[in-house]
């Protein structure tokens, strides 16, 4: 079996579109009604698939094994990635797919589903349409029309690439400590560049002509910390007013990492301005007389989308890792069934602890993606809905999620992986099989982009908090609304009694942190804030995994069970009885180690560790 075995399940996808989210109401926005209709979905996937199959599944064996190669100064990659790349960019599913002002754009839902899929096949390999993709997008939204004409063109076409740079070597996630620097040139918009930084994705790569980097900078006279910093288009070569390149632009890579997994992703360390001869473009204004700058909260909106992104690769890894696991159990023959002990040896998939991991990974998976596409949903929602109140609810629904999308998920990956490992006993340990790969592959999620413990801190101390806390209260409405207009549903009565249980036990552990906030135990906050993430996130997902399996309730009463896909809709309320009984649950031990008020980590001296 070669390494890479790529298996994807389209039929989930197209459930999730065309029968679970209210994809009609999205698409009779008039952002959309003249473009696309439901029916149009099933083309993009069919396309995504082939590409992902036939291109980048084959090209997923050289970007591990050969990987990106740094020699001379220049970063390499493998010809077959090439291609892979440069076919997914010609079937307009690159970086084109981020032009959101370009009419007739598609929706961002749509994207996800492709992406998905392609991430699957190559998990390495979007990051250098999605990081391009997304530069060009906050350039779009905030550069001048001069920068805006010269690069956008050829960023979108993907001929130039685009990266975040935040991360610099002595401050990691620590952005206030930015000690990259900026100087006015007397060309007004134009500054000196100067600094190193560090874990750059898509940093060099001979993919591309050009590329534009984005760098967090302090301009001389800014505030100290995250308030003083600006952002600047930095460009690897200089160009021309048509957007021709003409010269270097004193941008040196320095080296790449050699990482854990992701091989064929070039991560770069880059120095700026060694020989003192490196311009940047700013981007929006220079700070005020209260040394206060945009930087960071321009940067924010390719954080947020790149926090999205990490979700769904995180998730396609998961699910690439299930799919392999199933099709191997199927086929491998071990053991008799503790059932007929005299009986035939029998593939493990008939085995209890066998199934219970797979449906533990289908469960899981399946309301991960429930909890990304309903996200996608949102932010499509909120640029295309044309009530403003209505837009500002989805708008806020995206930004609450958000960072569950990033940290639930990402977490969840790695050990998803682990059990897919488990199913295949020791050839999953072995290369030669697809589930090492995408183990090592799916580490990395859970710390991109700010690690899980940032995403849970900016959960409990702003997302909570903003617009005075209203938006939180209607998130959580809406699950309190969920309970309660399927409390007499008889099919599901004991999974809608564990939710209830459930979100009380999160409201209680929501109380309790309040209240050690309000007695100034302002240590509980850090402490207890992944846990409230992970509990908050398992309620939501609950809720929506539990809404899908009503569907196929509905849709098997209406199809019959000797339908063509009766074992599919039987699946999906499989996965919403086993996630809501089996997962749901876990915030119940969260409640009662909260309630004890366990205050061993706060009172710990680092010496104590040894």
């Amino acid at each position: 079996m070669a390494a890479t075995n790529y298996l994807f399940d389209t039929r989930e996808l197209k459930f999730v579109v065309k029968e679970w989210l209210d994809t009609e109401k999205l698409l009779a926005c008039s952002e959309y009604r003249d473009y696309y209709s439901v029916d149009d979905f099933d083309a993009f996937i069919d396309v995504a698939y082939k590409i992902a199959r036939e291109v980048l599944a084959p090209a997923n064996g050289d970007a591990d094994a050969i990987g990106a190669r740094f020699k001379d100064g220049k970063v390499y990659l493998p010809e077959s990635m090439k291609k892979a790349y440069c076919t997914v960019r010609d079937a307009g599913m690159g970086p084109s797919a981020f032009n959101y002002s370009e009419e007739g754009h598609v929706p961002r839902l749509f994207s996800a589903c492709q992406n998905e899929m392609l991430t699957a096949a190559a998990p390495c390999m979007i990051l250098y349409w999605i990081t391009g993709g997304s530069a060009a997008d906050v350039i779009d939204a905030y550069g001048n029309e001069e920068l805006k004409a010269r690069v956008l063109p050829n960023m979108y076409a993907g001929q130039w690439g685009g990266t975040m740079n935040l991360t610099e070597p002595g401050a990691g996630s620590d952005l206030g400590a930015t000690a990259t620097k900026a100087y006015p040139t007397g060309k007004v918009g134009r500054y000196k560049i100067k600094g190193t930084k560090c874990f750059i994705t898509s940093g060099d790569t001979d993919l591309w002509d050009n590329i534009i980097h984005l760098v967090l900078a302090r301009i001389e006279g800014a505030r100290e910390g995250t308030a003083g910093i600006s952002l600047f288009a930095v460009p690897k070569n200089r160009f021309d007013d048509q957007g021709n390149i003409t010269e270097w632009n004193d941008v040196t890579t320095v080296g790449i990492e050699h990482k854990m997994g992701l091989h064929g992703s070039a991560t770069c360390t880059l120095a700026y301005g060694e020989n003192d001869d490196c311009y940047g473009w700013l981007i929006g204004r220079p700070p005020g007389e209260d040394g206060k700058a945009q930087g960071l909260a321009q940067m924010f909106m390719m954080m947020n989308e790149s926090r999205l992104s990490t979700g769904l690769m995180a998730l396609s890894c998961a699910e690439e890792a299930y799919y392999n696991a199933r099709e191997y159990a199927k086929i491998r023959i071990q053991g008799k069934k503790i059932t007929d002990p005299k009986g035939p040896r029998v593939p493990i998939i008939e085995h209890e602890d066998v199934k219970w991991m797979l449906l533990h990974q289908k469960a899981c998976t399946e309301a991960m993606r429930a909890l990304l596409l309903k996200t996608y949903w949102y932010t499509d929602m909120a640029l295309a809905a044309d009530d403003a109140e209505a837009k500002q609810y989805y708008h806020d629904m995206y930004m609450i999620n958000n960072p569950l999308c990033k940290a639930y998920i990402s977490e969840m990956a790695w050990g998803l992986c682990g059990e897919a490992i488990q199913c295949y006993g020791g050839y999953g340990f072995i290369e030669e099989y697809p589930v090492a790969q995408l183990a090592r592959d799916a580490k990395i999620y859970s710390i991109w982009e700010g690690t899980t413990f940032i995403q849970s801190m900016d959960l409990v101390g702003r997302k909570f908090n903003m617009g005075g806390g209203q938006p939180f209260q209607k998130w959580m409405n809406e699950l309190r609304q969920f309970i309660e207009n399927h409390r007499e549903d008889k099919n599901f009565a004991a999974e809608i009694e564990m939710l209830a249980q459930a979100l009380a036990a999160f409201s209680d552990m929501l109380q309790l942190l309040a209240a050690k906030i309000s007695a100034g135990q302002i240590g509980y906050q850090p402490l207890w804030a992944n846990r409230i993430m992970f509990a908050m996130s398992m309620v939501y997902c609950g809720m929506l995994i539990l809404d899908q399996g009503l569907l196929a309730r509905k849709q098997l009463d209406e199809l019959g069970e000797d339908s063509f896909d009766a074992n599919f809709y039987q699946g999906k309320i499989a996965s919403a009885r086993f996630y809501v009984l089996n997962e749901v649950p876990k915030i119940f031990s969260i409640a009662s180690n909260f309630k004890s008020s366990d205050s061993s980590v706060i009172e710990l001296k680092p010496e104590y560790l040894g």
